[in-house]
C-alpha cells in the first residue's frame, strides 16, 4: 500500500519517519520530494582503465552550488535530505517528470530498504546531447512509502547504512567476492 500524504505527516509527526530537513511544499499527494545535494562524485576514468565488482572504484569529488553534466555522462550526487525509514515501510525512488523530460534519469537502485538511514545517493545520467546544468537545492526525485504486510526480520544493516552525502559503490565489499 502506498502512503497518503496525512499518512505521511501524521508518521513524520510521530517520528516514525525521518525526512530531514522537510522543506515547506515537499510532502505531496503520494510522495516526499528530495532536493539536490551540493556533493558529487565523478569515476575517476584517467587513473583506471576496467571499472570490476572485485576492486574499489576511484571517484573525483565535486562540492559546489551547481553542477554540469556533460552529454552521455554518468554521475552520482546525494539528497539533501536525510530519511531514516522503520522496519515495516519501503521506498522507491522516482525521478521527477519534469527532469526525466529534460533526458536526465535519476535512480538509486530504484529501492530503500526497511531500516535504511541516511541520506540517498543518486545515480544521474545524461541521455540528451546537450549538456544539463543542475542546481543544489532543487527538487531532482521524490520518495514513494510503502508499507509492508509486517515488519522485516532482518532490517537493513548493509554496506550503506547511516551513510552521509555522496557514496560511491561499495560493490567490492560484497560477500560473494570474498569466497
Amino acid at each position: 500500500m502506498i502512503l497518503s500524504d496525512i499518512t505521511l505527516k501524521e508518521m513524520m509527526a510521530k517520528k516514525e519517519l525521518v525526512v530531514e530537513p522537510l522543506q515547506p511544499n515537499s510532502i505531496q499527494p503520494a510522495s516526499v520530494d528530495c532536493h539536490l545535494g551540493r556533493d558529487f562524485l565523478v569515476v575517476e576514468d584517467r587513473e583506471m582503465h576496467t571499472i570490476d565488482l572485485n576492486s574499489e572504484i576511484l571517484y573525483r569529488k565535486i562540492t559546489g552550488d551547481e553542477i554540469t553534466i556533460p552529454p552521455h555522462s554518468f554521475l552520482l550526487a546525494t539528497t539533501q535530505e536525510y530519511v531514516e525509514l522503520p522496519d515495516d515501510l519501503t521506498s522507491f525512488v522516482e525521478g521527477r517528470s519534469s527532469i526525466g523530460r529534460m533526458g536526465l534519469f535519476i535512480q538509486n537502485a530504484g529501492w530503500v530498504d526497511p531500516g535504511f538511514k541516511g541520506q540517498i545517493t543518486l545515480e544521474l545520467y545524461n541521455a540528451n546531447s546537450l549538456p544539463i546544468r543542475l542546481e543544489a537545492g532543487r527538487r531532482i526525485c521524490q520518495l514513494v512509502f510503502c508499507k509492508m504486510d509486517q515488519a522485516a526480520a532482518h532490517p537493513y544493516q548493509g554496506k550503506y547504512q547511516g551513510q552521509r552525502n555522496t557514496t560511491g559503490s561499495r560493490v567490492f565489499q560484497d560477500t560473494e567476492a570474498r569466497q
